[in-house]
């Protein structure tokens, strides 16, 4: 008789987790554990079976128990990043608020291709008890549930109903958000009587297997099509996206820029792709970009776009770019390469990179062209100075601002920080002010611009950052409203003991929005504090004291010199760390470095201003260029 195959008799849930345990990857010549671990807030949908099962795994798989299921999975997205996407962590919830509750996690992992897995609880298979506590009942489709409101933000979608499921369904997980090209949120609902059912697992299920990201090499063609274009180019311009850091491509980046002295720009996400200082960094491009890039990529003949989804904020609403430039694209994701009638190269950017440079032969584009884009950028280098200064050219004071609190912090950090923001007013402000000192340091959450990103993505970033540079700080930057709407995970990285220091500017409300809102005609309405409908005086939170009831060290300063002052005590606490201070809601803004983008305006309005916004908006889109 033929050696029967050797099994394990589990649950559903102890499957999942014995499986996850047991996946590593090798990282620079190290192997490490693929899954770092998982955060989660137990219900009755999670608790009794995946619980159970994740207690046996707790020192392989730590969880960590946040106070918000939106602010806990932000964080395993943020670890994500900060692993370059070599690992992930898992987010789970219970059915009902507390899965519905991480959506808005899995449309920022979606947006931004990072992983992230939900293992979710959902009503029972057997629908025997139905309806049941926290079911949302479809009554033309009882298979319906609230987990099927993840379809629209995930990358693999499944709900496991047999036990057996998971032998196909948990690697096809593991493999999507280890896909270069498809990377992103993976779902796996979890209805509560199958987590509890068992059947005789294939031992082989459970063995160790190590991992590697695979690196897809370009075609051939699509690489001498695209050398043959370059070469034609006189004003060539490199686009540096978040892809390259993803590639692990910096320094073969800046090794094609030198090689073939070709300017490069930033995206948001490529923030931190090249050093501040390097003469061919050129600074950060777009809507929140710079002067300089802005300069040189409205000039440039053919656009090198290398890992980026040319996002409207980058592109200018494809107002950036001469009407005449062509575009090369580099991506290993077919979806991005192909945009906006680009000459594609589908493949790893470090990869492509190089191929394109053995194509390229001795290429290089002019002298004249660089030290031309390199004086655009000493001109913005010089804007900044003024822009983080305290005083004005003459000596007297200026109002406090998000630039000032970005040069201050810049000036003090180390080299290897981590700095984290996310939504309104300081995405702009970072990317246009922020001076890299260190390749990969920067987190600036902008492909879903999601308010509540910045303390529970520092938390999560600084569980990575702990693994690899402990002595390290990660840096969060909020506005008032961003901390408003989400601040408890200030508890859970004291209780944790993953220190943050969080800067915390507060302009009295929405104050990017109300800038806007302004900037386009209309009176301030509903976004300042002052200008909500509300029954009383506004008044200012105390967000020391708020931060101080959480566990943290904290104060409030008054000055920018103050500022330096109390960060230099933030570094050297042992916890969290929160300092806040006003800023200036109307003038303290960075009021250069900005393309058109477009926006919805009203063509009919009581407003004369709002009306000449709107013609103003029209006279801008003569510059759009034409395109899918």
């Amino acid at each position: 008789m033929a050696n029967l195959p050797r099994t394990l008799h589990l649950t559903t849930a102890q499957a999942i987790v014995r499986h996850l345990a047991n996946q590593f990857i090798e990282i620079d010549g190290v192997k490490q554990r693929l899954c770092g671990g998982g955060f989660g807030i137990f219900g009755h949908g999670n608790v009794i079976c995946l619980g159970e099962a994740l207690y046996e795994y707790r020192k392989e798989l730590p969880l960590w128990r946040g106070q918000n299921e939106q602010s806990m999975a932000l964080a395993a997205v943020a670890y994500a990043k900060q692993k370059l996407r070599h690992k992930f962590m898992f987010a789970t919830a219970s059915a009902g608020p507390g899965t519905t509750n991480m959506l808005t996690a899995a449309a920022v992992a979606h947006t931004n291709r990072l992983p992230i897995l939900f293992l979710c609880g959902d009503t029972y298979a057997t629908r025997l008890p139905d309806p049941v506590l926290q079911q949302v009942e479809h009554f033309g489709d009882p298979t319906l549930s609230v987990n099927d409101a993840f379809k629209s933000v995930t990358r693999y979608w499944d709900r496991i109903t047999h036990p057996a499921q998971i032998i196909q369904s948990l690697p096809r997980a593991i493999a999507t958000m280890l896909d270069p090209a498809d990377c992103g949120p993976v779902f796996l609902g979890l209805p509560q009587d199958v987590q509890g059912w068992s059947i005789d697992f294939p031992e082989e299920f459970f063995a160790e297997r190590i991992h590697h990201i695979r690196r897809q090499a370009p075609d051939d063609l699509e690489v001498r099509n695209a050398a043959a274009l370059l070469k034609t180019a006189s004003r060539p311009v490199i686009i540096a996206g978040g892809g390259v850091q993803y590639s692990s491509a910096s320094e073969e980046l800046l090794g094609f820029a030198e090689q073939h002295n070709i300017p490069v720009v930033e995206t948001i996400a490529g923030r931190a792709n090249i050093v501040h200082g390097h003469a061919l960094n050129i600074g950060p491009i777009g809507v929140t970009g710079s002067n300089s890039a802005n300069t040189i990529a409205a000039q440039a003949d053919c656009i090198l776009a290398v890992g980026t989804r040319l996002q409207d904020f980058t592109t200018g609403s494809w107002t950036a770019f001469d009407r005449g430039a062509r575009i090369i694209t580099i991506n290993v994701g077919r979806h991005d390469a192909t945009k906006h009638m680009s000459t594609p190269i589908v493949g790893d950017a470090l990869l492509s990179l190089r191929n394109l440079s053995a194509a390229l032969g001795g290429f290089r584009s002019s002298d004249a062209w660089v030290i031309a884009a390199s004086n655009e950028r000493g001109a913005w280098n010089a804007y900044v100075d003024a822009n983080i200064s305290p005083k004005t050219g003459e000596g007297s004071n200026r109002p406090m601002s998000y630039a000032q609190v970005i040069g201050a912090i810049n000036t003090l950090c180390d080299p290897r920080d981590r700095i984290v923001a996310a939504a309104g007013g300081l995405p702009a402000e970072v990317a246009a002010n922020w001076r890299t000192l260190s390749v990969g340091t920067v987190d600036i959450e902008f492909g879903y611009s999601c308010m509540g990103y910045e303390i529970a993505g520092g938390w999560g970033a600084r569980i990575a950052q702990m693994e690899t540079e402990p002595e390290r700080d990660t840096i969060v930057f909020t506005g008032d409203g961003s901390y408003l709407m989400m601040n408890s995970d200030i508890y859970s990285s004291v209780l944790n003991g993953r220190k943050l220091i969080i800067i915390v500017c507060d302009n009295g409300g929405f104050a990017v929005i109300n800038k806007l809102q302004n900037n386009t005609g209309n009176v301030s309405f509903n976004n300042l504090i002052a200008d909500c409908n509300i029954e009383g005086e506004p008044f200012a939170v105390d967000f020391a004291t708020h931060a101080r009831t959480m566990g943290a060290a904290a104060e409030e300063v008054h000055s920018i010199e103050a500022l330096k002052q109390a960060f230099g005590r933030a570094q050297k606490s042992g916890k969290t760390y929160v300092i806040s201070l006003k800023v200036d809601a109307h003038e303290g803004w960075t009021k250069e470095g900005h393309t058109w983008w477009e926006i919805g305006t009203p063509s009919v309005s009581m407003r004369e201003e709002v009306l000449a916004a709107h013609d103003d908006v029209e006279r801008g889109r003569a510059r759009q260029r034409a395109g899918v």
